[in-house]
C-alpha cells in the first residue's frame, strides 16, 4: 500500500509542485487568465515585480494582477491526501511564523522572521495574528506628486505597480513605510501623503479618508480606486 501511494505520488508530482520554488504546492493559488497554479506566497511575491504568468508569459492584468488569484482550496485537499505529514508540517510552521510576528508587534526579542506585508503592518487586534485580513478592503492608488525642481524630487520616484489593496484600517504612517520599503528610501525620510491636495496626519485611516475626503468630492471625483499622491516632506517652517 505504501508502494502504491508513492508511485501515485510521483505519477502526479508535475501537477501538485510549483514551478517557482519547485516544492509541493502551499495554498494552491490559480491565475483565472490561464488557469496555471503557484504556491500562494511564490505568485504573490512575483506579482509584485511583474503582472505577466511566471509559466506561460501572458499578461494576467494591466495594473493588479493579484485581482486574477483564486485559491483553490479542492486541489489542497488532494495534496495533502497524497502527501503524508504535508498538512501537519505546515500548520506547525505556520503558527510558529504568526507567533515570532506577535513577539516583534509586541517589542519583544525573538528569532528573525519574514518581512510583514503592507495590511501586516497595522498591531495585532488580539485576534489570533489575523493581521486585519478579515477587514474591508480599499483599493487606492499611490501616485508620485511632481512640483517642479521640488527638493528631494530626484530621489522620491513613481511606484511600478501603483494600484495596492488592503486593509481600510491602515493608516497613512503605514502607507510612508510601504513607500519607503519600495522606493529603498531611509525609514527616516520624510513624505508628505495627500488626498484632493490636502496634506493627510499619519493617524488618519483609509477608511477616514475615504469617507471625509474622497467620497464626498462629488461623483466625479469619488470614482475607485481612492487616489493618494505622496511627495517629499515639505518644510513651511
Amino acid at each position: 500500500m505504501a508502494n502504491q501511494r508513492k508511485h501515485l505520488v510521483r505519477d502526479f508530482n508535475r501537477y501538485i509542485t510549483c514551478s517557482i520554488c519547485r516544492g509541493y504546492l502551499i495554498k494552491p493559488t490559480a491565475v483565472t487568465e490561464c488557469l496555471h497554479t503557484f504556491c500562494k506566497s511564490c505568485i504573490v511575491q512575483h506579482f509584485e515585480e511583474s503582472n505577466e504568468c511566471p509559466e506561460c508569459g501572458i499578461q494576467v492584468h494591466e495594473t493588479n494582477p493579484l485581482e486574477m488569484l483564486r485559491l483553490d482550496k479542492t486541489l489542497e485537499e488532494i495534496i495533502f491526501k497524497l502527501v503524508p505529514g504535508l498538512r501537519e508540517k505546515e500548520e506547525q510552521e505556520e503558527s510558529e511564523f504568526w507567533r515570532k510576528n506577535k513577539l516583534k508587534s509586541n517589542g519583544e526579542d525573538g528569532p528573525r522572521s519574514k518581512k510583514p506585508r503592507l495590511s501586516d503592518e497595522e498591531e495585532d487586534d488580539g485576534k489570533g495574528g489575523d493581521y486585519h485580513r478579515s477587514d474591508p478592503q480599499i483599493a487606492i492608488c499611490l501616485d508620485c506628486l511632481r512640483n517642479n525642481g521640488q527638493s528631494g524630487e530626484s530621489i522620491v520616484k513613481g511606484l511600478m505597480k501603483k494600484f495596492i489593496r488592503c486593509s481600510t484600517r491602515v493608516t497613512v504612517g503605514t502607507i510612508k513605510k510601504f513607500l519607503c520599503v519600495k522606493l529603498k528610501l531611509p525609514s527616516s525620510y520624510e513624505l508628505d501623503v495627500l488626498c484632493n491636495g490636502e496634506i493627510m496626519g499619519k493617524d488618519h485611516t483609509l477608511e477616514f479618508i475615504y469617507r471625509t475626503r474622497w467620497r464626498l468630492q462629488g461623483e466625479s471625483v469619488s470614482a475607485y480606486p481612492m487616489v493618494l499622491e505622496y511627495r517629499p516632506r515639505i518644510d513651511f517652517g
